[in-house]
Parts: structure tokens; sequence; C-alpha cells
């Protein structure tokens, strides 16, 4: 059995008996600490995976010692301008032995719980869907009345032909006027006629 328990901004993955080293944290050596925020609990196949968080799970341990990592040195260094920075550090750490992980694994039934309230609403859901339906059948319903509405207004056009049909009729009235006027032109040929005979009876 194991946990990922997350402390000091990073996660460590335990077992009971181990020993951990973690950011230092503030206790005595032998001073009992609790892991509040664990990640994940592994218990063979059964594999728990907290989101993010389980709220029932914890990991319990004591505090074994209280040290400095190994140190590191910080070198700082720029070529040409006679600048050199030599520091050392040595990180604080908290060692903890693991005593134990409690574990709830109750969560199983809750899950079918939870499935069986989802269905309860799911149902519960479902009248609503049809009184939305019916809300828009009599919406679809009351349309048709306003559409039969703007089918009689096309009605008024025929009356606007019959204006027009009169004007049709003065342009057919032109064309006789036409006809009429042609027999001038006849009799304007004919008295050109005459006129060009008078000088024949003037030649003999």
């Amino acid at each position: 059995m194991y946990a990922v328990v997350s402390s000091g901004g990073k996660q460590y993955k335990v077992q009971e008996g181990e020993i951990l080293r973690v950011e230092k944290i503030p206790g005595d050596v032998g001073s009992a600490i609790t892991f509040d925020q664990v990640l994940m609990v592994a218990d063979g196949d059964k594999v728990n995976i907290g989101q993010p968080v389980l709220d029932e799970a914890l990991v319990e341990g004591h505090i074994v010692e209280q040290g400095k990592g190994k140190k590191i040195i910080v070198f700082k260094y720029k070529r040409r301008k006679r600048y050199r920075r030599k520091q050392g550090h040595r990180q604080q750490f908290t060692a903890i032995k693991i005593d134990s992980i409690k574990a709830k694994t109750a969560k199983a039934p809750k899950k079918a719980e939870s499935k069986a309230e989802i269905k309860k609403e799911v149902k519960k859901a479902a009248p609503k869907k049809v009184e939305t339906q019916k809300a828009e059948a009599k919406v679809e319903a009351k349309k048709p009345a306003v559409k039969e509405k703007e089918v009689k207004k096309p009605a008024a056009k025929p009356e606007a032909k019959k204006t027009a049909a009169p004007k049709a009729k003065k342009t057919e009235a032109k064309p006789v006027a036409k006809k009429e006027a042609a027999p001038k032109t006849e009799a304007k040929k004919t008295a050109a006629k005459k006129t060009t005979a008078k000088p024949k009876k003037k030649a003999e």
C-alpha cells in the first residue's frame, strides 16, 4: 500500500516504515506530523484518486531529524569587469518516518448512490422538456394565423391592374389617328401630279 502526498509544493510517493526527506517543517524530533493533502492512495488493485485531494485519507508520521543538505556553491562571474562572487548554500530539510496510511474505501457505495440520484434528476427533468415542447407547439399554432393575414394583403393588387387597363386603351387609339391622317398624304401626292401635268400642256 502506498500514497502520494503533497508537501512544500512537491509531491512524494510514500509507504509505511519509509523515511522521507521533506522541505523543512517546524517541530522537534519525535513530534507527530500528519499530511492532509493526499492526492492518491493505492491498495493492491484498488486505487483512489483525489480531485485534487482525498478528503478522507491521512498519512501519519513523526520527525526523525532536522538537518541540512550538502553544500551547493553559487558562483557569479563577469569577464573583463573584475566581478566575482562566491557563495555557499545548504538547504534545510526534515526527515519524517511514515507510521501509517489511513484511507477510507467507502467511496464505492457513494458512487452508486450518486448514479441513482442522477437518474432521479433526469426523470424530473424529462417532464420539463415535455412542457417546453408543448409551449413551442402553441407558439407554432399561433404563427399560421399571422400568415393568413399576410396572404390577404396581395388581394389589393388586381385593383391596381384595373386602373392600369384604361391607359392601354389610350395607346391603342393613337394608331387610329395616324390612319386617318394617311389620306392627307395621298391628297398631297395627287396635287403634286396635277402641278407636274400643267407644264406639258404649255410645251404643246
